[in-house]
């Protein structure tokens, strides 16, 4: 039986880049995860052992670096942009180029007015916290003829401790879940986002800094606005919520898992638990996925 090479890609992951703008005395900083994969006329590298027409991972690994100094670090979906056209449009065998980039927020460190402060500590502005929130992400994928953009974030957690409910659902001889009509809504949001943007020939660019900020402040109005039934109508509420405000998103995708918190029983210490103290539990948990998209889009995010 003929074994048939199928579907093949290859790059460097996981370059961790770190971007210091200096340009002043309140510095900048952009910390990146960059990982490259890319497609082509492949076969013989992997049947003959030829590598003709690879491009070596240390050089990707090299670009990534090299254009930071180049080209900078305005936004990670711009700088995926350029990477994925570079090595598209200037390495005739690979037809295709995916760039991955996670990024991680740095913030800046306020010191208190006071006189054991040092002399212009207030102006230099380079003293930074690792903020402990959200990761932002990033996939751009080229082809040679259209860019793809797909934006999104993970490990965004929200809580509503009131207005939520979950009752009315399908009870069988295995079900001992007690109905809810006041409780806590927990989850750790990873969400994708797709842009209209093609890259096409006068195409301008979105302002991808403050289409991510507004995104993301649209699904965490939608969580904390709804009157929550379930963690399914959150979800729906969410993705909406982003349609209806962003015109340059045409698509949503959200993983939610509903992070549990059960009511502590109280009464073997004589007192009683009126939805106030509860155990967080961590596993398991419920996953909650699903997409919002513009009516007429084909959705293109990948169900995890």
């Amino acid at each position: 039986m003929a074994h048939v090479l199928g579907q093949n890609q290859y790059g460097k992951a996981e370059n961790r880049i770190v971007r210091v703008y200096r340009d002043s005395t309140r510095h900048e900083i952009k910390d990146l995860n960059v990982s490259v994969a890319l497609s082509g006329d492949l076969d013989d590298v992997h049947l003959t052992g030829s590598n003709a027409n690879c491009l070596p991972t240390d050089t990707t690994k090299n670009t990534v670096f090299a254009f930071a100094k180049e080209y900078g670090i305005e936004s990670a979906e711009a700088f995926g942009i350029t990477l994925a056209r570079h090595f598209v449009d200037n390495n005739e065998p690979i037809h295709r180029a995916r760039i991955r980039i996670e990024e991680y927020t740095w913030d800046r460190i306020r010191t208190p007015d006071s006189s054991s402060r040092f002399i212009g500590s207030e102006e230099v502005g380079h003293s930074f916290v690792r903020n402990g929130g959200e990761v932002r992400t990033s996939e751009i994928s080229y082809d040679g003829e259209s860019v793809q953009v797909i934006s999104g974030l993970k490990d965004l957690v929200v809580m509503n401790s009131t207005n939520s409910e979950f009752w009315g659902y399908i009870k069988d001889r295995y079900t001992t879940l007690q109905e809810a009509y006041d409780r806590i809504l927990a989850t750790q949001v990873t969400a994708r986002w797709k842009y209209s943007f093609r890259g096409q020939e006068g195409e301008a660019q979105p302002n991808w800094n403050r289409s991510y900020q507004h995104v993301r402040r649209h699904m965490l109005e939608a969580f904390a606005e709804t009157y929550s039934y379930s963690l399914q109508q959150t979800l729906h509420a969410m993705g909406t919520r982003v349609l209806n405000n962003r015109a340059e998103v045409d698509e949503v995708r959200l993983e939610l898992p509903n992070k549990h918190h059960f009511l502590v029983d109280l009464e073997p210490f004589g007192l009683k638990n009126e939805n106030e103290v509860y155990y967080a539990a961590d596993r398991m948990y419920g996953l909650i996925e699903g997409t919002v998209h513009r009516e007429g889009v084909v959705p293109v995010i990948p169900v995890a």
